[in-house]
């Protein structure tokens, strides 16, 4: 349990957050309406907002070589396509980091669909710290180049709560990405499942990928190291009120050993142990992933 002036301390970095966000969201807003009509001409013609298809949104410009080289083991057109995501429907996605989903969903929902994001604002002052420079970065990428991203809705999450936008049975899809781990550590994956649940409308789907861990892990080590038993992620989501439609072993890796120093993280594109064994770890590529998608009756 966390002591109550420790808890205080991290409500108060919480909130002081919140309004950074906000704050950061209102002066990039107003720095990209005075962008000049030649430079927004220029952004839409070097980065077109709308991809024709899911195919085109992931080898869009938007996207760098570096993300692109991750489709391997991430496999977002089989991913997006399991979940059911249709070019049509308002999504939301979970906690984006810098926005490796977010630059195929934004141009593939641009002219027909919403893409809203909720940036996710942690209990604990580490993880906190880790996400403050990854958050602005994303918000600065989004107000440079608005004709691709200028329809983003960006608002935050925090102990199930979301502020910046209306967030009560209005979205087709609720997508989360190797982000269940951080909320356990936190003690929000309750809280934000069932904020999910209130997010959807009903009959929306609610879509996980997470590193997956043996069966008989202990919370402590899914803690530790990341990994996080299906059966863990089943019951909880259960339990706000969700149906498991169906599992995929879209990102399944059975190379994956699970018993590394530094968890998930010794794995790409992390490396936390450096240069050693990163050979490796290279070859094993990315953590064995879980991929549920869930139902809102």
């Amino acid at each position: 349990m966390i002591p109550v002036q420790r808890h205080r301390v991290f409500a108060h970095l919480a909130l002081k957050r919140t309004a950074a966000i906000a704050a950061a969201s209102l002066a990039l807003f107003a720095a990209g309406c005075a962008t000049s009509t030649q430079q927004a001409v220029h952004s839409a013609q070097t980065q077109p907002a709308a991809a024709t298809s899911l195919d085109a949104a992931i080898a869009g410009p938007a996207r760098s070589e570096r993300a692109k080289a991750r489709d391997v083991y991430r496999h977002p057109k089989e991913t997006l396509q399991f979940f059911g995501v249709e070019p049509t429907q308002t999504v939301l996605e979970i906690a984006p980091g810098g926005g490796w989903y977010t630059d195929i969903l934004a141009p593939w929902l641009h002219d027909g669909g919403h893409l809203y994001e909720a940036q996710y604002i942690s209990t604990s002052a580490e993880l906190a710290a880790e996400d403050r420079d990854t958050d602005a970065a994303f918000l600065r990428k989004l107000a440079a180049t608005p004709a691709l991203y200028g329809n983003v809705k960006v608002g935050t999450l925090h102990a199930g709560e979301f502020k910046g936008f209306e967030a009560q049975g209005q979205f087709d899809v609720v997508l989360t990405f190797r982000n269940i781990h951080n909320w356990i550590k936190d003690g929000q994956i309750d809280d934000n499942l069932r904020a999910f649940y209130v997010a959807l409308k009903p009959g929306g789907v609610l879509g996980v990928e997470e590193h997956r861990a043996r069966r008989g892990t202990t919370v402590q080590q899914m803690i530790d190291s990341g990994y996080v038993t299906e059966e863990y992620v089943i019951e909880h989501a259960q339990g706000a009120g969700f149906v498991l439609a169906a599992r995929s072993e879209i990102n399944a890796n059975p190379k994956d050993t699970k018993d590394y120093p530094h968890g998930v993280w010794s794995l790409p594109p992390t490396y936390k142990g450096g240069d050693v064994d990163r050979a490796r770890y290279a070859a094993i590529g990315e953590s064995d992933r879980m991929t549920l998608r869930f139902i809102k009756p």
